[in-house]
């Protein structure tokens, strides 16, 4: 199917569910999905964002500036996973929990203003990953417009370029709770000391990173284009001085570079 096939098959897609609450988290794939539904669907579509401890204050504030560009209805909800049973102990299927428990509020929000259809941004190249939390929105007969669409990444940043978002080239984000190995607890402090990592590293104007939190130590990952940069004596101690302050006794840089779902990696071996 071609670009234009796929995006006028979305359009028609989302013409005929009438109505839709959007979960909302800012990125590159829900702020598309917005965008499209809005322009077709108008006032008949909200935006729906949980704030959390897993959610980065950059990328809240950021939402909330998008949303306003397009237009439509924002509705800012509280979702706190580590108040979930199960989620934080970090077991291998954490993300079920999460979306399970995001969903049936988002559903709420729906059926409180009239919304026929909950829908979220996955989209066709998720299928190739380790996603438990589809299994949350099948339960919970949640749409997935973009997947239904057959849309990839490649597809959404290319149209997002066209319809002017600024999202379109923004770098791939997942919550905090992805940046803990499976089985480690996961704790409001450890949280906070990710997202002032990754922040102090993006005011550094690094784009395309993660810092995973393994204990005592700090795991960088950065986009390959980003290495040599980093790769210097003077930053790299600046950055090491920074990340012990945080609360980090050690700080190593992948050598494999970024890559989405490296916590994934280890089930491979289970």
């Amino acid at each position: 199917m071609l670009l234009q096939e796929k995006y006028e098959h979305l359009k028609h897609y989302i013409r005929e569910l009438g109505s839709l609450a959007i979960a909302y988290s800012g990125g590159v794939d829900s702020t598309f999905l917005l965008k499209v539904a809005y322009d077709v669907l108008g006032e008949n579509v909200i935006a729906v964002t949980a704030t959390s401890s897993t959610y980065p204050q950059r990328e809240f504030e950021e939402a909330k500036r998008w949303i306003k560009d397009i237009g439509a209805k924002h509705i800012i909800i509280e979702s706190e996973e580590l108040d979930i049973d199960g989620f934080s102990g970090n077991p291998t299927n954490r993300c079920y929990y999460c979306k399970a428990e995001l969903f049936t509020k988002v559903r709420e929000v729906a059926i409180e203003n009239n919304i026929k259809y909950v829908a979220d941004g996955s989209n066709q190249d998720d299928l190739g990953d380790y996603r438990p939390g589809m299994q949350a929105a099948a339960e919970l007969k949640v749409v997935s417009p973009l997947k239904e669409s057959k849309m990839t990444k490649d597809d959404i940043r290319a149209i997002s370029k066209e319809l002017d978002l600024s999202t379109w080239s923004k770098p791939a984000f997942a919550c905090l709770s992805s940046r803990f190995p499976y089985g480690h607890k996961i704790t409001r402090e450890k949280l906070s000391m990710v997202e002032q990592a990754e922040d102090y590293l993006y005011e550094l104007g690094f784009r395309q990173l993660r810092v995973r939190h393994h204990e005592d130590t700090a795991r960088i990952e950065l986009g390959e284009n980003e290495f040599d940069r980093f790769i210097d004596k003077n930053l790299m101690r600046q950055v090491g001085k920074k990340f012990n302050e945080i609360g980090f006794t050690y700080v190593t840089l992948d050598l494999n570079g970024y890559r989405t779902g490296s916590m994934n990696e280890i089930l491979k071996n289970i």
